[in-house]
């Protein structure tokens, strides 16, 4: 492994801890709402972070999560139907809604479906081939079905709290189109980045095989 693929997962940690901070000091949304938005970055950096050691990732998902956690950090500041960059989509498309939510859905199938993907093809549960792609579509969907219920429970809960959370901005079909961005992400992802992803993976592999030869001397 090069010093700079040994560095990355450092450097790209620090800038989402120092986009967290500036993002999470004063943010536009209710507090509440920030929280809400900001979860899957709570929990999932620590969870990198106590693993990174034992299984370290690919530079690649490493750098595609960095890029997430910022999605999802700027639409917990503004939240999702108020992001400037939407707004001004919006008004140049002249859209009906802000679209910078469809894009949080677009990254919730677009990094996920590459981390299954990552961990059940290195851990040996899933092969490359077509019932791959099928299962690791499915899981996203399954995901994606899971948040949205997250997120009508926590309407259920908290009631009109919840509102900026829910992010629906009057679409009777969001639930829905949430989870086709979904779909739509996974699909582009395991289209576009499979056999570049495949390279990383082989390339994690060998250089975790040498490392281990240079330690017990072999």
């Amino acid at each position: 492994m090069s010093r700079a693929s040994s560095r990355l997962p450092l450097v790209l940690l620090a800038a989402v801890m120092a986009a967290f901070l500036l993002l999470g000091f004063a943010p536009k949304a209710d507090r509440f709402t920030w929280f809400m938005e900001n979860v899957p970055v709570i929990i999932g950096v620590p969870a990198l972070v106590l693993t990174h050691r034992r299984f370290p990732l690919t530079s690649l998902l490493y750098g595609l999560i960095a890029l997430h956690c910022l999605v999802l950090m700027v639409g917990g500041h503004w939240t999702y139907a108020e992001v400037p960059a939407g707004q001004w989509v919006k008004d140049w498309l002249h859209l009906a809604r802000n679209p910078y939510d469809r894009l949080g859905h677009l990254f919730q199938g677009f990094v996920p479906v590459l981390i299954f993907r990552e961990v059940l093809l290195r851990k040996g549960v899933l092969k490359p081939g077509g019932w791959s792609v099928v299962v690791l579509i499915l899981m996203v969907l399954g995901l994606s079905a899971a948040y949205e219920l997250l997120e009508w429970q926590t309407a259920v809960w908290t009631g009109s709290s919840a509102d900026a959370f829910l992010g629906g901005q009057g679409d009777p079909w969001d639930t829905q189109w949430d989870m086709a961005c979904a779909l739509i992400g996974a699909s582009l992802a395991l289209t576009a980045l499979s056999k570049t992803h495949d390279q990383f993976i082989h390339s994690l592999s060998t250089n975790s095989f040498n490392m281990g030869k240079d330690r017990y001397g072999q």
